[in-house]
């Protein structure tokens, strides 16, 4: 990395910092601070390693804290784990899981442990509950100081079962995600230290030194940026040299890496923009590898996308790795597994990708508000898609539809408030994540239109990037940035299984008018829009206000707006004027609006009507 880049990151990330120390005086916004620096070796032939951790952790909140929490996220993986008995009892479990933890042998079992810690020099008392280490500290921690933790630790990476660990399915030695303890987070609303059950994360903003000793025949990469070019030396054959790979990552939350002997390592430069590394297996067919090189010059068109229509991707790097065991996104790469079509492997990469805007800029608390990270990814994924790759937007997200519309016949359906391992049924948090999450955006479009709506994103970026927003944080760009009243979309779409399901109720015909009368059947309220087609084959657009939202999205010149519907009135009347014979009556024509029951939503005149 370039000085200036360097130089470059620190100012964005010291401005954000200052922002956020500006609004924490001022009794408002404030988020805490650390620094790793973290040294570790590890032995390629048994995956056991052990490394010291020096962490200056800063209290950047109004309160003392006594005591703090580090994760161990590793100890998911031994018989008898919650995310083993979990995996175990859910209804649905996920494929890859199943009961597979319980038979890893001892050498396949993952764990991780502490060893010894001091904070500021003096012992600490520890003690481990699952995936959680609890620390009592000697010291309080006062607002506005900062604290140095130094540990020295130990774990084993298991055989890879759920993203994370040593020999995945497709080959590749080492898919080093969440390997180190790792500072829990502490906000607003308190200590974040959920044990790992295999759903989400959420970290402390700040810096990591990493360095990383492995066998010499091994290609490392992953979040951060290489230190230390000039003293790596790859050798082809087994001996006794190691290599240590220095890494630096400024502003993010967390550090993963991957490793093998066997990856190819590709550089894609775009002009004035990030690098871009490719890692996979040599041993990939001809068409995988093929596919990889494709690949290349389309994520680079990603990067341009997301980077328009959210916000400028702010490192210099970004890495795609073969690894994991599906998808899954890091701070500055992702890993992918690599054996799929061309237009799979675009679609995981596209997906990950703009999880480096949600949620690793847009750092909201995956636990607690999954819907933001997944659903506003496979939103935007999916645009970037349609334009890049030309996918059926339409098709697309009349499939989402059907899939939420089945969730909610099912009687499974939960809150989107529900924390990501609380789903009564994987299928429940799938469909509330990633589709009912990608459709409040698509359906926020519709409701506020289109200025309104990108306005609404570049807010949010640029306010809330480098930090921890919440719905409310978003919400509030939108109003802001439309003019609207919106609480009452946030609150049912999200916080409830309200529904929403307008119809037409009756068609009055009088000799120069047809009245019209609509019926409110779910209690979730929405704006209308109305089409009606006449026999000759003219269309007039109508648009009914919702009276709680208070301002109207803006709409064109030819569409009539009619009076606000107020949301206690379950039926709604309005007239048709006019010589022509109506032909059909159709609500959201443009099939914008989740409605769960589409066969009230329109009505056709007989010809002897």
């Amino acid at each position: 990395m370039s000085n200036k880049a360097l130089l470059f990151i620190v100012f964005c990330f010291l401005h954000k910092i200052q922002h956020v120390e500006a609004q924490r005086n001022s009794g408002g916004y404030w988020q805490q601070k650390v620094q790793y620096y973290v040294e570790t070796e590890i032995d390629v032939e048994t995956a056991r390693y052990s490394g010291t951790q020096e962490i200056k952790y800063t209290n950047n909140s109004p309160e003392r804290l006594s005591r703090v929490y580090f994760h161990l996220y590793y100890n998911a993986f031994k018989p008898g784990s919650e995310m083993d008995v979990r995996s175990r009892t859910i209804a649905d479990p996920d494929s890859r899981v199943l009961d597979r933890i319980e038979k890893l042998s001892t050498d396949d079992q993952g764990f991780l442990s502490v060893v010894g810690l001091k904070q500021d020099g003096e012992v600490l008392k520890s003690s481990v509950a699952g995936t959680v280490l609890e620390v009592q500290l000697n010291k309080v921690i006062e607002p506005g100081e900062t604290t140095v933790f130094k540990m020295s630790f130990k774990g084993q990476a298991p055989l890879v079962v759920r993203r994370a660990g040593k020999n995945s399915k497709e080959g590749v030695a080492f898919s080093m995600a969440q390997w180190y303890p790792k500072m829990a987070e502490y906000d607003f609303e308190g200590w974040h230290a959920n044990p790992y059950i295999g759903r989400e994360f959420y970290g402390v903003w700040g810096d990591f030194d990493v360095k990383i000793k492995i066998d010499s025949r091994y290609i490392v990469g992953g979040t951060g940026y290489l230190q230390n070019p000039e003293d790596i030396k790859i050798t082809k054959k087994a001996s006794k040299n190691s290599n240590t790979w220095h890494f630096y990552a400024p502003a993010v939350h967390d550090f993963t890496w991957a490793a093998d002997p066997k990856y190819i390592h590709d550089v894609f430069e775009i002009k004035k923009g990030p690098k871009l590394n490719f890692y996979y297996k040599k041993q990939l067919s001809k068409e995988h590898l093929q596919n990889w090189k494709k690949l290349q010059p389309v994520t680079a068109e990603l990067m341009g996308f997301f980077g328009e229509n959210i916000g400028v991707y702010p490192y210099n790097q970004y890495s795609v790795i073969q690894g994991g065991d599906g998808g899954m996104e890091y701070g500055m790469c992702t890993l992918i597994t690599g054996q799929r079509p061309f237009k799979s492997l675009v679609g995981v990469t596209a997906h990950e990708l703009a999880h480096s805007w949600f949620h690793f800029l847009l750092a909201t608390n995956e636990s607690k508000h999954e819907w933001m990270d997944e659903g506003f990814t496979e939103y935007f994924c999916t645009d970037a898609e349609a334009e890049i790759m030309g996918i059926n937007k339409d098709e697309h997200y009349k499939k989402s539809y059907e899939r939420y519309r089945q969730l909610v016949l099912s009687g499974a359906e939960q809150p989107l408030t529900t924390h990501a391992d609380r789903y009564n049924y994987n299928f429940s948090y799938g469909v509330a994540a990633y589709v009912k999450g990608s459709i409040f955006l698509r359906q926020l479009k519709h409701i506020i239109g289109e200025e309104a709506f990108e306005k609404t994103i570049k807010t949010y970026f640029n306010n809330w990037s480098f930090k921890h927003p919440t719905p409310n944080d978003f919400i509030r760009c939108a109003e802001k940035a439309s003019g609207s009243e919106l609480d009452w979309y946030l609150t049912d779409w999200t916080k409830t299984t309200n529904t929403i399901d307008y119809g037409v109720k009756t068609i009055e015909k009088l000799t120069k008018k047809t009245t019209v009368t609509l019926e409110r059947v779910g209690l979730m309220p929405f704006p209308v829009d109305l089409e009606v087609v006449y026999k000759g084959g003219r269309r007039e657009k109508y648009y009914i206000p919702l009276q709680i939202m208070r301002v109207d999205k803006p709409l064109q010149k030819s569409t009539i707006k009619l009076k606000d519907w107020a949301w206690a009135n379950p039926l709604y009347s309005f007239d048709v004027s006019g010589p022509e014979e109506i032909a059909s009556i159709t609500i959201d024509p443009t099939n914008k609006i989740a409605d769960i029951n589409l066969t009230n939503n329109s009505y056709e005149f007989k010809t002897n009507e």
